[in-house]
């Protein structure tokens, strides 16, 4: 089992061995993947939003990602897209990922949209189980890292991942400048 260095006071598991604790669509992701070194830890929900929890843990949120669902419209087609990019950061919604979405504009896709195309819960969506076809777009400094913090799928829990993990899902690409 990994050591993880950014947990704080939380009680990590391997993700594999908690499948409780995670959405469907991010057990089914983990069990295409190597999931050796993703792990799982038990949070209260609520306090999933990032500050808040970073607070209450003691996890640094240098060390925290956050995934972020855009939508945009191209000849009356949706696309859709996750953004993923540390927390002290803020997704170019309208810059990198418009250019990568090759829509007019961007923005976050709506709540309840997001919620039933995942499959998972609002304020716990990852990266991990995404449905098929959709670009996850992860910043630099997220592929990066040696150890991250990212949602579960569901607000009672989190995931710790390296970066190098998470390049390797599908439709993941790397884009500089993501994050701003």
């Amino acid at each position: 089992m990994t050591t993880w260095t950014i947990a704080g006071s939380l009680q990590v598991e391997p993700a594999l061995d908690r499948t409780d604790l995670l959405a469907a669509p991010v057990v089914a992701a983990l069990r295409t993947i190597d999931a050796a070194r993703v792990g799982v830890a038990p949070i209260d929900p609520a306090l999933a939003d990032t500050a808040e929890f970073c607070e209450a843990y003691g996890s640094p949120l240098s060390a925290s990602a956050n995934c972020v669902v855009i939508s945009g419209k191209r000849a009356g087609e949706e696309r859709f897209a996750a953004c993923l990019v540390l927390a002290t950061t803020r997704a170019d919604v309208n810059g990198a990922a418009r250019k990568r979405l090759d829509v007019r504009k961007a923005s976050f896709a709506p709540m309840d949209t997001a919620v039933e195309l995942t499959g998972m819960e609002y304020g716990g969506i990852t990266p991990l189980g995404l449905p098929e076809g959709w670009p996850v777009l992860i910043d630099q400094a997220v592929a990066a890292a040696p150890e991250l913090v990212i949602g579960s799928g569901i607000r009672g829990s989190k995931i710790l991942i390296p970066g190098d993990v998470l390049v390797k899902l599908p439709g993941a690409e790397v884009i500089e400048g993501l994050g701003r």
